[in-house]
């Protein structure tokens, strides 16, 4: 008897947990399967992407094309070392150093001490440098020990120079960045693709120089003889390393960004490429190899061009408009938004606009109100609308003209 009371307490108890704790499992599957791949354009094929996490937006508008896991939180790895590029030229920008100043090395920064498995510029005791050339250490061959110069250049330690980083996140809105150190090395880096995406858009708007500069450019030669002491400039052992970027010269239009790779993260990516009027950027974090890396690179680059594209039209003639009630009887009007915007790749051919002015505009007006849309069209319907506001204050009319204007308003909407 006692051993089937047992028996049926176990079942009991079995059939408990699977009941109360079902719930709890689909949540957590749930959430793991959130990140399901999304595009923001209704009609577009999803692209296949096999890394953790990706997102792909329009350079010009900003405008999210394609999100994979865009919130999951990866070490960026090397993708680190472009917020330091970042701070370097917002210091050159400001005037504090120049790209030629040249550079002694400090000891902190030498190759030979650098951690484990880094890839390196190959500084060492002895050498003379310049900014410049440490900026293509750490684009090109994505050099731990030019990262650490870099940071010494600038800040009086590695750790100045990372608050500066997380101040510049921060300022730059990006919640979910967060840095350790300036070379990426650290699995306490971390960010989303989201956030990368976003800064990838800030730094290409605020230095375009450096896509040729540093970016692009497919191969780093160092040390060369003036990096040396002149006992060892008849044979400075130069080191030729090839962009880690293998997107750039076989991809259309690839002239950046940088690639990264730690165990803690994956095979990380930040390419962007330019195909006439349009760049996008495509972000890969959590690749499971650097083939798989490359492949959704390329995946995502090509699908953003063959779907999309940056339109960006002239700006227009815009009419005053007729005000009532006001010392003046037109006001000017202007756009309140950039006018560039991002189209499916079969819209805007032919492109039509339209003005509509919502109500009577009556004073008194303050400049920036809202009075309309300037409306794109093209053969398929609407294609974009811009906020109309007005380009100066008007202000009330005296006595008279707000009696004249209310009669002829009367008869106006008979």
């Amino acid at each position: 008897m006692q051993k089937k009371f047992t028996r049926a307490f176990s079942f009991f108890l079995f059939v408990s947990l699977l009941v109360f704790t079902g719930p709890v499992h689909l949540t957590a599957q749930t959430a793991e399967d959130s990140g399901e791949p999304a595009v923001t354009f209704e009609g577009i094929p999803v692209p296949v992407v096999s890394s953790k996490a990706a997102v792909v937006i329009d350079e010009d508008t900003g405008t999210v094309l394609f999100t994979k896991n865009p919130d999951l939180e990866i070490p960026p790895a090397s993708l680190t070392k472009l917020m330091t590029i970042y701070l370097a030229l917002s210091e050159v920008k400001a005037g504090t150093i120049s790209l030629d100043q040249e550079i002694i090395p400090p000891r902190e920064s030498w190759a030979i001490n650098q951690p484990p498995r880094s890839s390196l510029m190959f500084l060492a005791d002895g050498q003379r440098t310049t900014l410049r050339e440490l900026l293509l250490g750490l684009a090109v061959p994505s050099g731990n020990d030019a990262a650490i110069a870099v940071a010494l250049a600038i800040a009086p330690t590695v750790r100045d120079f990372t608050d500066m980083m997380n101040n510049q996140a921060q300022a730059l809105g990006l919640e979910n960045t967060h840095f350790d150190e300036p070379s990426g090395i650290s699995e306490f880096n971390m960010t989303t693709a989201e956030d990368f995406a976003r800064f990838c858009r800030i730094y290409i708007q605020t230095f375009p120089e450096a896509l040729q500069e540093f970016h692009s450019v497919p191969e780093f030669a160092y040390p060369k003889a003036e990096n040396v002491a002149p006992v060892f400039r008849s044979r400075p052992g130069t080191i030729v390393q090839r962009n880690n970027n293998r997107l750039l010269g076989t991809v259309e239009g690839v002239d950046g960004l940088k690639t990264g790779y730690i165990d803690e993260s994956g095979y990380n990516l930040a390419v962007t490429a330019q195909r006439g009027d349009s760049r996008f950027i495509a972000v890969i974090l959590g690749g499971s190899g650097d083939q798989m890396r490359n492949q959704d690179g390329k995946t995502l680059i090509n699908w953003a061009f063959s779907n999309f594209q940056t339109i960006k039209p002239q700006e227009p003639e815009l009419e005053a408009q007729r005000i009532w009630k006001g010392k003046t009887d037109y006001v000017g009007i202007r756009t309140d938004d950039p006018l560039d915007f991002t189209a499916t790749a079969d819209r805007a051919a032919e492109m039509y606009t339209k003005t509509e002015i919502t109500n009577l505009l009556i004073a008194p007006l303050p400049a920036g109100s809202r009075v309309g849309d300037l409306v794109y069209y093209d053969s398929m319907g609407e294609l974009r609308r811009v906020p109309l506001v007005t380009s100066a204050d008007i202000e009330k009319g005296g006595f008279f003209k707000e009696v004249y204007d209310s009669i002829r308003l009367l008869f106006l909407k008979k």
